[in-house]
């Protein structure tokens, strides 16, 4: 996908009130948020009974060509006060662009929105991430990429894991969704051509490193049996056909070429929102991983997670509000779901819950 300028607090097309990835995003062009992380200021030491110099200079080298290949050159450098390195790399050298896929595409101007947006690019952005504190941009035509280091991938089993979580080879499957729960609302039925919404943000509490507990927006096409094209949010540009990422007030993300689709080439047949989960149940019981804040959907605001404001994008670049919804929770006594329209948030619901308890064990 190709990334955007800079961040905001309610992710449209993933729209979020307090904020809203998928692989191959092109990033558009200035200001685009970039996730500074705080680094400890040790590489981890292993039990070493022998040491191979020979051996460590080779994994050295390797670590160091891989770093070169990652670590694009920067037209600008910003120091952050957590200790990263904010590289501003030219829009067309971002590592989107490594993908075979992707040799030699250059990155769109940003196409017309949909109707309806009421969101506009010229509300002032807040900055929440420490690097941009200092009051330091990215140069226009570039994008900020937090620079890797020889300590982040010592931190990591080998060059070739880092960035990428471990896989788990026998993990007990639920017997719906190969371990994946959910609790969404979905419309089908139709073409469909975005989506937006606005969602409340929780840190859902995760008990297993082979889980994930995520709250989002799907947008979908093909087979669940066979060939399934779904990105995560979205609206497609009538011109080209590329899907676009939008956050907060108005300022574009990316988008995800249409050459890299077999479905979604031309429209969405689906679209969902809400949450979902892994559940490995690695401890024989039901996982404990929270759903949203962890609270079920009848605790209502202030306790439970939320969607409003629900719209999907039609044929004709016009964002409508949904009607009609259908749901659906696998399993309403670990996560549950509920759904209603009221003037001022339009179609919303709540969801969520805590995983295990003594109505699911």
């Amino acid at each position: 996908m190709a990334s955007s300028s800079s961040s905001s607090s309610s992710c449209s097309y993933c729209s979020c009130s307090c904020s809203c990835f998928v692989v191959l995003l092109l990033v558009f062009t200035s200001f685009s948020s970039v996730f500074s992380s705080s680094i400890s200021h040790q590489i981890p030491t292993k039990n070493q009974t022998s040491f191979h110099p020979a051996r460590e200079l080779k994994k050295l080298k390797h670590i160091r060509n891989y770093l070169r290949k990652i670590n694009k050159p920067p037209i600008k450098t910003i120091q952050s006060s957590d200790g990263d390195v904010i590289d501003c790399v030219l829009s067309h050298l971002q590592p989107a662009f490594d993908h075979p896929d992707l040799k030699g595409h250059t990155p769109l101007e940003p196409p017309e929105r949909p109707r309806g947006n009421n969101n506009s690019i010229e509300e002032a952005v807040e900055n929440f991430q420490l690097w941009s504190e200092s009051g330091e941009f990215c140069p226009e035509g570039t994008i900020p990429i937090r620079r890797t280091t020889e300590k982040d991938i010592y931190r990591a089993s080998s060059y070739r894991r880092y960035g990428r979580k471990p896989i788990r080879r026998h993990v007990r499957r639920d017997s719906s969704g190969n371990g994946h729960e959910h609790a969404v609302v979905y419309v089908n039925g139709e073409q469909y051509y975005g989506a937006k919404a606005s969602l409340n943000i929780w840190a859902p509490r995760v008990t297993d490193q082979y889980e994930f507990s995520i709250s989002q927006i799907w947008v979908i096409s093909g087979s669940f049996e066979n060939d399934l094209n779904t990105i995560e949010a979205g609206w497609q540009d009538p011109k080209h056909g590329h899907w676009w990422l939008e956050y907060g007030s108005g300022l574009l993300v990316g988008y995800w070429p249409a050459f890299l689709f077999s479905h979604l080439r031309s429209h969405a047949s689906m679209v969902q929102f809400g949450g979902e989960v892994v559940n490995s149940r690695s401890s024989g019981f039901h996982t404990g991983t929270q759903m949203g804040s962890g609270h079920f959907a009848e605790e209502g605001f202030g306790k439970a997670s939320y969607f409003r404001n629900l719209q999907v994008v039609d044929w004709d670049n016009n964002l409508l509000p949904l009607t009609n919804l259908k749901v659906l929770a696998d399993h309403s006594d670990c996560y549950d779901i509920r759904q209603t329209t009221n003037s001022v948030w339009g179609t919303y619901f709540y969801y969520g819950g805590p995983g295990r308890n003594v109505k699911c064990p």
